[in-house]
């Protein structure tokens, strides 16, 4: 997901967007457990993309 994407996202856009990911990223993690999991690198791309969110989200609040 790109910055220039997220940066035209709502407020409510991205609190939706945010909780998506973080749902997405709770079931790469239980894939991985139990090895099911065929890119792990998936797990760092989400984990950026919340990071991404949440920084544009403490912008537009602040």
């Amino acid at each position: 997901m790109k910055t220039i994407d997220i940066r035209k996202m709502s407020v409510e856009e991205l609190n939706k967007k945010l909780k998506d990911l973080k749902e997405e990223l709770f079931n790469l993690r239980f894939q991985n457990t139990i090895n099911q999991l065929e890119n792990p690198h998936k797990i760092a791309d989400v984990k950026k993309d919340i990071a991404r969110v949440k920084t544009i989200l403490n912008e537009k609040n602040a």
